[in-house]
């Protein structure tokens, strides 16, 4: 905690709190204002005498530009750079691993990576959801194979939130993509294993960034469907599918109306079998809604398909369907503004994100924010002011 912030919040004056530590009212002005650092001897007397609240850290402002790359780091860097760029791997791991981790060094190393790689706008990235036992995995796995048969490098990201509480990935998961899995054309990375939404949806957009780097010009990023991650996959895709099971409307399918209307391709999938006359009908009650669903993308009505991901049928309609929508959004030109706004949108949400882990990791452990919360507690101070004084002291 500054001591300006200190004096003011306990309602002590320069003159008062200079006799009490035993120092001239102007020496103690030069320390707030910072014109001069407090020796050794003084910062111990300040700090006994504001009950620990503030330490030599307070008078000093960190810069966060100096914290440089080593040249060792910066060739460890270089290496992953031009490895990736050959369509490595083993070094797109290592690439994923640095933007997904937490350590402050890989950040830097991270940040660095990320500051080589240029846009490509020859990739389509696919964001796809639907509520679990929809058949994303088989959905993906069976559309991928065939797209890497036709010459296509397909890459599976998976954007899964709640994995904040339970530790692990529900999503991207290889054993349930084997053809992929082993398939010299595909990569499949499992969603990073903790964090909150913001956080992982940045590890994601900049792992995006990887794999195109890597060559990987058709990139799926799954989600549940279920929860607010669908809103950030959408703003970091060209194409947003929404898969449905051949059943009632999104009520029956425990899917948000929200996530329909987001939309750009609505595939019943699982039509095969008993359930082919059922994946019709549904089919056709998403068609004959189309007039009420907005346009999700610019001048473009979203689509409503069928497909069976085990019989393979529907695949052929399904990507002509998506050839045809990429080419009039970069036609149209909504291709490059959708692609602009994007990436304005994860200026705030990176932003968002990196507020909320200074919050957790440093303002919340800070004997000031302690101080406040106890009085909260004893009713010594109400809630809007207590948020006042710890954004003001920020």
């Amino acid at each position: 905690m500054r001591l300006k912030d200190y004096l003011k919040f306990n309602n002590i004056s320069n003159k008062e709190f200079s006799l009490e530590i035993g120092i001239s009212p102007v020496s103690l002005s030069r320390y707030i204002n910072g014109g001069r650092l407090p020796e050794k001897d003084i910062l111990n007397k300040i700090y006994e005498a504001t009950d620990k609240l503030v330490d030599a850290n307070d008078f000093y402002i960190k810069n966060i530009n100096s914290e440089k790359l080593s040249e060792n780091q910066k060739d460890k860097v270089n290496e992953i750079y031009e490895k990736l760029s050959l369509g490595e791997k083993k070094y797109l791991a290592k690439a994923i691993t640095l933007v997904e981790s937490s350590l402050k060094s890989h950040q830097l190393e991270a940040n660095y990576l990320l500051s080589l790689i240029k846009e490509n706008h020859k990739s389509l990235r696919i964001g796809i959801t639907g509520v679990p036992g929809v058949g994303k995995s088989t959905f993906i796995e069976s559309f991928g194979m065939k797209l890497i048969n036709l010459g296509y490098k397909v890459s599976v990201l998976a954007v899964d939130p709640s994995s904040k509480r339970t530790g692990g990935s529900i999503l991207g998961d290889k054993t349930r993509m084997m053809k992929l899995s082993v398939n010299d054309r595909a990569f499949i990375r499992p969603s990073p294993s903790q964090g909150h939404l913001g956080g992982v949806a940045k590890k994601t957009s900049d792992s995006i960034l990887c794999l195109e780097q890597a060559g990987f010009n058709i990139i799926f990023v799954e989600t549940m469907g279920v929860g607010q991650a669908e809103t950030s996959v959408y703003d970091m895709v060209d194409i947003f599918i929404v898969l449905l099971l051949p059943s009632g409307g999104d009520e029956l399918q425990g899917i948000k109306k929200g996530i329909i209307e987001m939309a750009d391709l609505i595939i019943v999938n699982k039509a095969d079998g008993n359930l082919k006359k059922s994946a019709y009908l549904t089919m056709q009650e998403y068609k004959n809604a189309q007039s009420l669903i907005s346009k999700s993308r610019k001048d473009l009505l979203p689509g409503v398909l069928s497909c069976s991901s085990v019989e393979e049928s529907g695949l052929d309609e399904i990507w002509s369907f998506i050839e045809k929508f990429f080419n009039k959004c970069k036609k149209n030109k909504s291709f490059y503004e959708t692609r602009k706004t994007q990436k304005v949108n994860a200026i705030w949400r990176n932003l968002n994100t990196q507020i909320e882990d200074y919050i957790v990791n440093d303002v919340k452990l800070k004997n000031f924010t302690k101080k406040i919360i106890k009085d909260v507690e004893n009713g010594k101070l109400d809630v809007n002011n207590a948020v006042k004084l710890i954004f003001n002291n920020i």
